[in-house]
């Protein structure tokens, strides 16, 4: 592997420093999570104080073969380039590339550091034994963890009804009863956009509702903004709002990108909770994603929140992965406790089992 091929890792700090050759692999990427947009909205917009972005690229026989969006935090630490906004991250590897050759270059770059952390990754993903291989080669010991849920649904072929018939009983009747009374409401007007034309206005009112919801003022909070402008420009943004006398009471955004819609911010006026806002607009939305657009996967996003199970019913895991050095004696460290922790929790599994 290794020793037929001349493997070369650079880092740069930022992606206006990549060289041009890099930049396919960046148009390649077939979702949000991959692209040069989302990696600039997250660094202009969802950096930790002090932190630094460091885009690591492999080069195999002088050809681009990998890139990792990387970070190196105020602490010290390295890790992967990712925010709590983050649904998926996934290195990018050039097709037909030797990826056994490209991670062994990355487990180089991770090789200085104690311990390396990436997070968010997919438990199917496609290159998990090369890059066991990889960094083997490079003398580093891998350990994964499970990271977060993300519940999501299969609906190719379906219609609105055809997929109200899945849900279970009590939400069926609940959207029922609630999308009845807010017929029935004067005024009430739902609202699905996807252009960049009245986005501003369309943001505000995501903000106006998002302050008067229930959720936890956001860790950085220019970054819902600032993401949906990205996606508008990629043509993948979907806004939802729903409106009582010209009053937003509850908003969503989502992405659509090749079958796949995703909600990645949802949120409701507390005022007017009698009205379920939320209920009714997600209905509304789904109602407009199978009906006219014809999606194929919904998906909602990170988190195990309870209501998701009734909206859709499988379950994928995201996974993290911690990469330690065992010439290093924090790398030894961290690898006793993780062990140790993995012990422990299975031990207590089976004693209540």
């Amino acid at each position: 592997m290794c020793g037929i091929h001349s493997a070369d890792i650079q880092a740069y700090s930022s992606l206006d420093a990549l060289p041009d050759d890099v930049s396919p692999l960046l148009a390649a990427a077939d979702s949000l999570f991959g692209k040069r947009g989302w990696w600039q909205t997250v660094i202009t917009h969802a950096m930790p104080d002090g932190a630094e972005p460091c885009f690591v690229v492999c080069r195999i026989d002088g050809t681009v073969a990998g890139l990792f969006p990387m970070q190196k935090l105020a602490t010290g630490a390295v890790g992967s380039l990712t925010t709590p906004y983050s649904c998926l991250y996934t290195p990018l590897i050039a097709p037909g590339a030797d990826a056994p050759a490209v991670f062994a270059a990355f487990g180089r770059f991770c090789r200085p550091h104690a311990v390396v952390r990436l997070d968010g990754l997919p438990v199917d993903w496609q290159y998990w034994d090369a890059l066991t291989v990889g960094l083997r080669a490079a003398g580093l010991i891998q350990r994964r963890f499970d990271h977060f849920g993300n519940w999501h649904e299969d609906v190719a072929g379906l219609d609105w009804t055809a997929y109200l018939a899945r849900r279970p009983g009590a939400l069926r009747e609940t959207i029922r009863r609630r999308l009845r009374r807010a017929e029935r409401l004067i005024d009430a007007e739902f609202a699905v956009a996807g252009d960049a034309e009245g986005l501003d206005v369309r943001i505000a009112a995501f903000e106006d509702v998002y302050a008067r919801s229930w959720k936890k003022p956001e860790p950085f909070p220019t970054f819902n903004a600032a993401l949906m402008r990205t996606a508008a420009a990629l043509g993948i943004l979907r806004t939802g709002l729903w409106s009582i006398d010209r009053h937003p009471v509850a908003a969503q955004f989502w992405i659509v990108e090749h079958g796949h819609a995703t909600v990645l911010k949802l949120a409701h006026d507390e005022a007017f909770k009698a009205h379920s806002p939320g209920t009714v607009l997600t209905a509304h939305m789904l109602r407009h994603l199978l009906d006219r657009e014809k999606v194929d996967d919904i998906d909602f996003g990170r988190g195990d929140d309870p209501y998701k199970q009734d909206w859709v019913g499988e379950r994928r895991q995201r996974v993290g992965l911690i990469i330690l050095s065992p010439w290093r004696i924090r790398g030894v460290l961290a690898l006793a406790r993780h062990d140790s922790g993995q012990l422990y929790r299975r031990w207590r599994s089976n004693r209540t089992a």
